[in-house]
């Protein structure tokens, strides 16, 4: 049985397991998924495996990152990944996602990161940062409406895929995330 560790009414976030091998490496073998992420594409099936049984081997809580599978609660389908990495203070935490292209657009990324963000709250932490390529106005908007303030903008920070990028700074603090109405939607448990 899988290790369900939030869940709405559209999603359930869980572990990964093996079997998660052969999906995540077709979502992120897209080269519009990974357009404004460090991995290139393909992502082959070998490294996809040993991905993913890094990621299953990893221990919630500590330092370090934890990868969350998200699915589709009807039919069982893995539709992406939240990232989590948790400081050595543990106190802060970085939060990463990707979703496949067939179910961007439609909430769930906001849905799967809702929960996430619930959990790491609540098990205590201060503050989450996240960062994305300033291109990337989906991701910014996601995490502008889950309350994260844009912090600021390093100009031509990242080289990546053979350019320079400028990266948005984003931070949200758990007083504010307890304050937001965006923290509570309908059926995330």
């Amino acid at each position: 049985m899988d290790e369900v560790l939030a869940s709405t009414e559209r999603l359930v976030v869980r572990r990964f397991v093996a079997r998660d091998a052969a999906a995540f490496a077709a979502y992120r073998s897209d080269p519009e998924v990974a357009r404004y992420q460090s991995w290139d594409v393909p992502v082959s099936e070998v490294d996809a495996t040993r991905l993913v049984a890094k990621f299953a081997a990893a221990e919630e809580g500590t330092p370090g990152w934890f990868q969350y599978a998200v699915e589709l609660r009807d039919g069982g389908i893995l539709v992406g990944d939240v990232g989590v990495c948790l400081h050595a203070n543990r106190m802060q935490a970085e939060l990463g996602f990707t979703l496949a292209r067939p179910y961007q657009g439609g909430g769930y990324a906001t849905e799967a990161v809702r929960c996430v963000l619930n959990r790491v709250f609540g098990a205590g932490i201060r503050r989450v940062s996240a960062e994305c390529d300033a291109r990337n106005t989906a991701s910014a908007r996601l995490l502008e409406r889950l309350g994260f303030r844009r912090e600021g903008c390093r100009s031509q920070h990242t080289w990546i895929k053979g350019e320079w990028t400028d990266d948005l700074l984003f931070g949200l603090l758990a007083d504010d995330w307890h304050r937001s109405p965006a923290r509570t939607p309908p059926g995330c448990t």
